[in-house]
C-alpha cells in the first residue's frame, strides 16, 4: 500500500495554496504484490491432501510445494480448513496454518542429512558397509531397533531400507557439534525468515548437552522437532546440488544467491540414494511417478502427549522431482492416520506421487524416464521407527 505525504503551506482566505513552506513527509506510491502461489498446483495439492486425510481417517494434514530453482512456494494447503466466505462454523483447528505453525518429530525424513554430513566429511562412501544385525542396538541403558533385521547394509542401503541402527552408527562416528551445525544451517531450530505470521522455529537442543543415545535418535529424526515448511526448505540442499536459498511467498524475478551447505558431489550421491527409496526395494514404491525419475524419504514418528510417546503417528514424505534436473520439492504430512496404515510410504507417498505427476505436467516439465509402469511390491518394506 502507498503512504500519503504532507507539507506545510500558506493559504489565502479562499483556501488556495499561495506558498509552500516545507515538505514534512514525502508520499510513496504503492507497489504490486504478486504471490508465488500457482493456482493450478494449489488446487492439485489441496485436492490430493483432502482425499488422503479422508481415506486414512486422519486428524489433520499439510502439504507444501516449492520451486527448487527459485525458492518460490507454489502451493501450501492444510486440512482441516474453512471457506473464508462462510465463517459460521469456524474452529481453532480449521484456522491453523499447520505447515508453518505446527511442529512434529520428522522421523526418518531426517536421515539424509546425517548421511550427507558423513559423506561430505569423507567418513563414509555410499558403499561403506555397516552391520545392523540383530536389528537391535543398546546405547547406555536404552535400546533402539529396526522394524526388520537387515544384516550388513551399505550406506546407500541404509537410506533405501531406512535403518535406524545404520543411521545411528554413522552418526556416532561424528562429533555432536558437526551434526548440530548441519541441522541449524539448513534451518532446523532457527526462527524462520519467511515473512509469514506464526512461523515457528522448532527445537534442536544445544549439542553440548547431547548424550550418545540422544545423538543417535536425533540422527533419525527423534528428539528434534521441525515444521513441514522447514523440512521442505532443508531438502533444497539435495535438489540444488548442495546449496540452500530463501523461500518466498511472492514472485521471484532475480535468481537468488545460495549458501553452500554440502558439496555438489555429495548432493548428487544423495539424490541417487533417495531415488532408491521409491524403487520396489525401498520404503515408498507408492511414490513412483510414471515417466519421471523421482526420489525422497519417508518418515513415521510417534506423537508426544504429556511429555510421553503415545501410539499415535505422524506419517510424512519429503520428495524431489524430477531427479535428472530437480524442479519441485513436495513435503507431505498426515497427522494421526487411523484406518489401518500409518507408515509414511503408503500414507504420504501416494500424495507426493499424484501431486508431482500433475504439477510437473502443469509446469511443462518434460519426462526424464522411459518407464511408465508403476511397480509396487505386494508387501512394501516397512520403515524403522
Amino acid at each position: 500500500a502507498g503512504t500519503t505525504g504532507s507539507r506545510r503551506v500558506i493559504k489565502d482566505r479562499l483556501g488556495r495554496v499561495v506558498e509552500d513552506i516545507e515538505s514534512i513527509r514525502e508520499p510513496h506510491d504503492g507497489r504490486d504484490l504478486t504471490l508465488s502461489i500457482d493456482s493450478k498446483i494449489q488446487y492439485i495439492a489441496f485436492t490430493q491432501l483432502k482425499e488422503a486425510v479422508e481415506k486414512h481417517k486422519a486428524k489433520a494434514g499439510g502439504i507444501i510445494v516449492v520451486d527448487a530453482k527459485t525458492g518460490e512456494v507454489l502451493a501450501l494447503a492444510n486440512m482441516p480448513t474453512y471457506n473464508p466466505n462462510n465463517r459460521s462454523v469456524l474452529t481453532g483447528a480449521q484456522l491453523r496454518n499447520r505447515v508453518v505453525t505446527d511442529t512434529f518429530e520428522p522421523g526418518s525424513t531426517l536421515k539424509p542429512f546425517t548421511v550427507a554430513l558423513s559423506l561430505d566429511t569423507h567418513r563414509v562412501t555410499p558403499s561403506t558397509v555397516f552391520q545392523t544385525s540383530p536389528g537391535k542396538m543398546t546405547i547406555g541403558t536404552a535400546t533402539i531397533g529396526d522394524s526388520h533385521a537387515h544384516g550388513p547394509l551399505t550406506v546407500a542401503q541404509i537410506i533405501e531400507k531406512s535403518s535406524n541402527i545404520g543411521t545411528a552408527k554413522i552418526a556416532l562416528q561424528m562429533p555432536p557439534e558437526e551434526m548440530w551445525e548441519m541441522f541449524t544451517t539448513v534451518g532446523f531450530g532457527q526462527q524462520p525468515k519467511y515473512g509469514f505470521p506464526g512461523a515457528v522455529a522448532g527445537r534442536v537442543r544445544p549439542y553440548k548437552s547431547w548424550r550418545p543415545i540422544e545423538q543417535a535418535t536425533m540422527s533419525y529424526g527423534h528428539g528434534i522437532s521441525v515444521s513441514l515448511i522447514q523440512l521442505a526448505h532443508a531438502y533444497l540442499i539435495f535438489a540444488r546440488n548442495g546449496d540452500i536459498i530463501p523461500l518466498s511467498f511472492t514472485k521471484v524475478n532475480d535468481s537468488p544467491i545460495g549458501q553452500r551447505v554440502i558439496s555438489e558431489n555429495t548432493a548428487l550421491q544423495m539424490r541417487r540414494m533417495l531415488e532408491t527409496v521409491v524403487a520396489p526395494g525401498g520404503t515408498a514404491p507408492q511414490a513412483q511417478v510414471p515417466g519421471y525419475r523421482v526420489g525422497g524419504k519417508t518418515g513415521t514418528a510417534y506423537k508426544i502427549e504429556g511429555g510421553k510417546y503415545v501410539r499415535k503417528y505422524v506419517a510424512s514424505f519429503s520428495g524431489i522431482a524430477p531427479m535428472s534436473d530437480p524442479r519441485l520439492i513436495i513435503a507431505v504430512m498426515i497427522d494421526e492416520p487411523s484406518n489401518g496404515q500409518h507408515y509414511g510410504g503408503p500414507v504420504a507417498g501416494p500424495v507426493f506421487a499424484n501431486v508431482a505427476a500433475n504439477a510437473l505436467r502443469a509446469l511443462n516439465v518434460p519426462p526424464d524416464s522411459s518407464v511408465t509402469n508403476i511397480i509396487i511390491p505386494k508387501e512394501p518394506l516397512e520403515e524403522s521407527m
